[in-house]
């Protein structure tokens, strides 16, 4: 069997943010069981156990939420200990989380950096920006918090990287949010597309990101990163690195850009198992770590069709020129469904279609550069 990479919820959807985009929000409340609370001990040890048995080469144990870190320090403590135990292959073992880092203190900066965490922390831009949607309990913004707990992991050393949701604030205001990262020092950038909630038609909601707006985030902010590159000074990106990465003849290392659904496993709070982070929904359930392994788990994954549906390849893209690039985009991109339940073409079609003739030929030219660099390298 080859790596194996967990995407773990130990708080369920629990979360002291109220972010009004919130997709698991809303997938929480297209189920019959909203919260599945805080993994227990038991789950956790039987999660680590059957994943550790399972893997070969190396594991990942990745973590989101909700908030993952409400589960407690004490519960990543007692991780560490389980793969202690039942790492008997002595496996490499990488930790990942996703956190909004609103409550984090110097307990867990020092704890992410010790134990070498790769961090995602949400940060939605500058004040005005990030404040707009994600708001704490009391409907206030957040951004002081995370940019204190941004310089908490800079004087602990944690390995971290920002992740924007590009939603109709965010895409008007690129030059300044790209501004403010760089002057605070934030190299390692995502930028993911906002969703609608699930069966909804798009752009009825005051965060909703339409596909100009989109169009034209994308292109502003490729020549801000162009800029810096050709500078000397390059601002890693990973959606355009993505881009290069699979210029130079390499897959791309973002799920959603491969034109075909990972075999992923989301595993909520109780030990059950979802193909998909977009979909943790009854209807997609793979079995319960507590119940099965992994095998019945593949098992149900196949009789699902649930990978094998995403390579159905919509008839406008067939002869689109920009089909190696964009093959399509990430599923759930591709919903709502159409009557007779197939899916669409990616709802952000209209912004690739702008974004790429737009892009292409510089990326193009920084392909060549780092294909130059790589030669040179070998020797």
């Amino acid at each position: 069997m080859p790596p194996l990479h967990l995407l773990i919820k130990p708080a369920s959807g629990a979360c002291n943010l109220r972010c009004r985009y919130c997709f698991y929000h809303d997938e929480m409340e297209n189920r019959e069981q909203a919260s599945y609370g805080i993994m227990s001990r038991e789950t956790l040890e039987n999660l680590v156990r059957k994943a550790l048995e399972r893997a070969q080469g190396h594991c990942t144990f990745a973590f989101q939420g909700g908030e993952p870190t409400l589960a407690g320090l004490d519960f990543f403590e007692e991780l560490l200990k389980l793969e202690k135990k039942y790492n008997r292959k002595g496996l490499p073992i990488d930790h990942a989380i996703q956190t909004n880092g609103f409550a984090l203190d110097e307990g867990w900066a020092k704890f992410f950096a010790d134990n070498h965490f790769l961090v995602g922390l949400s940060l939605d831009g500058t004040r005005e920006t990030h404040d707009s949607f994600r708001l704490d309990a009391a409907g206030k913004g957040t951004f002081q918090q995370v940019k204190r707990t941004a310089a908490l992991f800079d004087r602990f050393g944690v390995e971290y990287n920002i992740l924007t949701v590009v939603n109709a604030q965010t895409a008007r205001r690129v030059q300044s949010i790209y501004n403010f990262y760089k002057k605070s020092g934030f190299r390692y950038l995502q930028f993911i597309p906002c969703l609608d909630p699930l069966g909804e038609a798009p752009g009825a909601r005051e965060y909703s990101l339409t596909p100009a707006a989109y169009g034209e985030f994308l292109c502003r902010l490729f020549d801000l990163w162009y800029q810096d590159w050709m500078a000397g000074t390059p601002v890693s990106i990973r959606q355009f690195d993505n881009y290069i990465q699979m210029m130079l003849g390499y897959p791309p290392e973002s799920c959603g850009m491969s034109g075909i659904c990972a075999r992923q496993n989301v595993v909520e709070a109780d030990g059950g198992v979802y193909p998909c982070d977009f979909y943790v929904l009854d209807g997609y359930c793979l079995g319960n770590l507590n119940q099965c392994g992994f095998d019945e788990i593949e098992a149900k994954r196949e009789a699902l069709g649930f990978v094998e549906e995403s390579k159905a390849v919509d008839a406008d893209c067939r002869d689109c020129p920009w089909a190696p690039l964009c093959r399509g985009g990430c599923k759930r991109y591709r919903e709502p469904r159409r009557e007779d339940g197939s899916l669409r073409k990616n709802c952000f079609c209209q912004a690739y279609q702008k974004f790429f003739p737009y892009a292409i030929p510089r990326m193009e030219q920084i392909a060549r550069q780092v294909s130059g660099r790589l030669a040179r390298n070998r020797g």
